[in-house]
């Protein structure tokens, strides 16, 4: 199997290849940061306390609420997947798949979101981002 890999893959990196390819990395982990960081920031203080409501466009126009959920729900399904990859790959990964998981609608999702921030290392990196830019921790039940 190494062979393989050394004479298709490893043989034909070069130089350039290595830097383009360190230069893409950078340019993802931060731009994945500063989404995860501003979203954070931005979320409410009691998104996860069962005093915030759940309901998405419930005054627009039936046709735009389908819309919005539709693009909500590709949007949170995108950032799942990519939290996935920075799950083996360098980046927030933990904090990408919950920003995903909080925009995707299915059964169970807030008895997952709970279990993803209750982690005390993703509620002290959480909250840390929220204190950076001068919002209140979040709120738990």
């Amino acid at each position: 199997m190494f062979e393989w890999l050394s004479e298709n893959v490893l043989a034909r990196v070069s130089g350039a290849g290595l830097v383009y390819g360190f230069l893409m990395f950078l340019v993802t982990f931060a731009a994945s940061s500063a989404v995860a960081a501003f979203v954070i920031v931005k979320m409410p203080a009691n998104y996860f306390h069962s005093s915030h409501g759940r309901e998405f466009l419930t005054g627009s126009h039936p046709t735009l609420r389908w819309a919005g959920i539709v693009v909500k729900n590709l949007i949170g399904l995108v950032l799942v997947v990519l939290g996935v990859v920075m799950m083996v790959a360098p980046g927030p990964g933990v904090l990408t798949i919950l920003l995903g998981v909080t925009l995707l609608d299915f059964p169970g999702k807030r008895r997952l979101e709970l279990k993803l921030v209750r982690r005390p290392a993703v509620r002290h990196a959480i909250d840390s981002i929220r204190a950076r830019f001068g919002q209140p921790p979040l709120l738990l039940d």
